[in-house]
């Protein structure tokens, strides 16, 4: 009984302190504060993973989302000069919008909850079954990296060029400011790096 009943106080745990603290990132006047709720969040959703046996995907989203995008979302907002009395005048201006669509969400979101049909063979369908004796990261990489290779090189092209695209659509070149040029230092002659001056005795270098 008591095997049973420690996962699902787990879960409840897990689950509680996940919706408080995605609440508490909405509500939150302090936008650190909110990031701060924000990692909160995550490593409960971490914990729900490690509960449904996902501990590769809890990992993935303590390594990246914690460590990485959370991190640099919190230094970005304590280095930015927000003013907060003017965001909170222009909060007040759009409301009445921002209500409006809200509103919408809420009745698409309860429509398509109303009107939700699961197949009987969903779970039969997206089901995969690990072989025995391989853990559930190492079965993971076995459909990643030999089920769907090619996919997944796609993919990692696609994120490539998007990066490449975008450094090059927000770079601008400035006049006036030098820039190192890596051929040219390679391709230097001694005549062009090293200046011999003659300096008699008692004069300076001008």
């Amino acid at each position: 009984m008591a095997a049973e009943t420690l996962p699902a106080l787990a879960f409840y745990f897990f689950s509680a302190i996940a919706i408080a603290s995605g609440l508490m990132v909405v509500l939150a006047r302090n936008p650190v504060r909110s990031v701060l709720w924000l990692i909160l969040a995550f490593f409960s959703s971490a914990g729900l993973f490690v509960l449904m046996g996902a501990e590769f995907l809890a990992m993935l989203l303590l390594i990246v989302y914690v460590g990485a995008v959370a991190v640099l979302f919190l230094f970005v907002v304590m280095m930015l000069d927000v003013d907060f009395v003017e965001l909170r005048q222009g909060m007040s201006e759009y409301l009445p919008l921002g209500a409006v669509v809200g509103v919408i969400l809420l009745i698409e979101l309860a429509l398509a909850v109303g009107f939700w049909a699961v197949s009987d063979q969903a779970e039969s369908l997206r089901a995969y079954t690990a072989p025995d004796g391989v853990e559930n990261t190492r079965a993971l990489g076995q459909v990643i990296y030999d089920d769907y290779a090619y996919l997944f090189q796609a993919s990692g092209l696609i994120l490539l060029v998007a990066m490449v695209g975008a450094i090059v659509l927000t770079l601008r070149t400035r006049e006036g400011v030098k820039r190192q040029s890596i051929v040219g230092q390679m391709h230097r002659t001694r005549e062009e790096s090293v200046a011999l001056v003659d300096v008699k005795p008692g004069q300076g270098i001008s």
